[in-house]
């Protein structure tokens, strides 16, 4: 009796007519469309927060289970589907597997743009990582699509290869075309071995639709290959953390001494030089300092250029490089200078030896007859 008692209570606790219960069901019923925008925000704000590193071991770690898992979950959410594997267990939580995977594509994806996000610049680059902004808040809302095999294998292509464009050069120290090239082989292997498992055991409709998917994953390859190949994919795990102009650059010990104009009562952020005062004899050095995951060893180059308003295009006239190892938080520091520099337009645009783009330092060049400035002196 006490323990039929207690289920009725248990009941009635949580019946609908509960004032505890209903109230939070109607604003869940008011409020629902809104709710994948929540998840959004939530979820993409706790990365923000909580990732450390590119090159951080428990991250790296953490995102590769969650690809593991999405492969995982796709393969037995079809085996299931198709009447395959055949466990009560499983047969009646099949509509949780969408659910599933939602969280595991969204979790990946917004890593992957924080990631991206510190090594996309405003430029062609931003292309790849605008692209995966686009997937992470489709996703929000593709909890009803995501039992379509194509865009399932899609997704899981997607995720993979965005996963191992860092984590790779993270791995071995090295970052190339070739290591690239590695890493879209293993997004391809990873996805065709589930492709081929599920065919395998007849969990695909047919060998067209087998082959349908073959070619969509094949021709997401080349496509993003042709992206690198245009630079339009961020150089991770690359970033640029810092950079400036100065009028003077000195390494003192561990740090960089940089000099620069200083500010007006109303310039509380100015920390460099734009535009910069150029009087005779004066030299204009570009400060950059450049995050690289430990160990790994790069060169880089500052690509100096003046806008030429006669021909309308931005015009290189110096190439100059140094080194850089990673494993500095703050990014490897560096430097170059220019003298005998024309008034006008500049950047400086920072790239990697095979050249990547990593950011652009853009400033202004305004001749004067003598320095009647005065400098303030930073540490980086």
């Amino acid at each position: 009796m006490g323990k039929e008692q207690g289920k009725s209570n248990i009941r009635r606790y949580f019946s609908v007519e509960n004032p505890l219960v209903k109230r939070p069901m109607k604003a869940y019923i008011k409020y629902r469309k809104f709710l994948p925008l929540v998840a959004f925000f939530t979820g993409f704000g706790w990365d923000s927060f909580t990732l450390r590193r590119i090159d951080a071991f428990v991250d790296n770690l953490i995102l590769l289970c969650y690809l593991l898992l999405l492969g995982t979950l796709i393969l037995i959410f079809h085996l299931v589907d198709k009447r395959v594997l055949k466990k009560d267990f499983l047969d009646k939580r099949v509509e949780w597997f969408p659910i599933a995977i939602q969280f595991f594509v969204g979790g990946l994806f917004s890593a992957y743009v924080v990631f991206y996000f510190h090594s996309a610049s405003l430029s062609k680059t931003a292309l790849f990582f605008i692209i995966l902004v686009g997937l992470l808040v489709a996703n929000e809302f593709l909890k009803e699509r995501l039992t379509n095999m194509y865009l399932q294998m899609a997704l899981f292509f997607l995720a993979a290869f965005s996963f191992f464009t860092f984590f790779l050069p993270v791995l071995l120290k090295e970052m190339n075309g070739y290591v690239f090239l590695l890493g879209g082989f293993l997004s391809l292997a990873m996805v065709w071995g589930v492709l081929f498992y599920l065919l395998y055991r007849s969990a695909i409709r047919s060998k067209e639709q087998y082959w349908k998917i073959c070619g969509l994953l094949g021709g997401m390859f080349l496509v993003l290959n042709l992206f690198y190949a245009m630079n339009w994919i961020p150089p991770v795990p690359l970033s640029l953390k810092k950079g400036g102009i100065y009028h003077h650059v000195e390494r003192v010990g561990n740090q960089y001494k940089l000099k620069f104009e200083s500010p007006r009562w109303y310039q509380f952020r100015k920390d460099s030089d734009n535009p910069f005062t150029y009087a005779p004899d004066d030299t204009v050095y570009c400060f950059a300092a450049v995050f690289a995951p430990t160990e790994l060893k790069k060169g880089i180059y500052h690509h100096w250029q003046q806008y030429s308003n006669k021909r309308g295009e931005w015009i290189t006239t110096d190439k100059l490089r140094y080194n850089i190892t990673g494993g500095r938080d703050g990014g490897y520091r560096g430097y170059s200078f220019k003298k005998n520099i024309q008034p006008g337009d500049w950047r400086v645009e920072v790239k990697t030896e095979d050249e990547m783009l990593l950011g652009q330092i853009r400033f202004t060049i305004e001749a004067a007859d003598s320095a009647t400035y005065t400098l303030e002196t930073i540490y980086r």
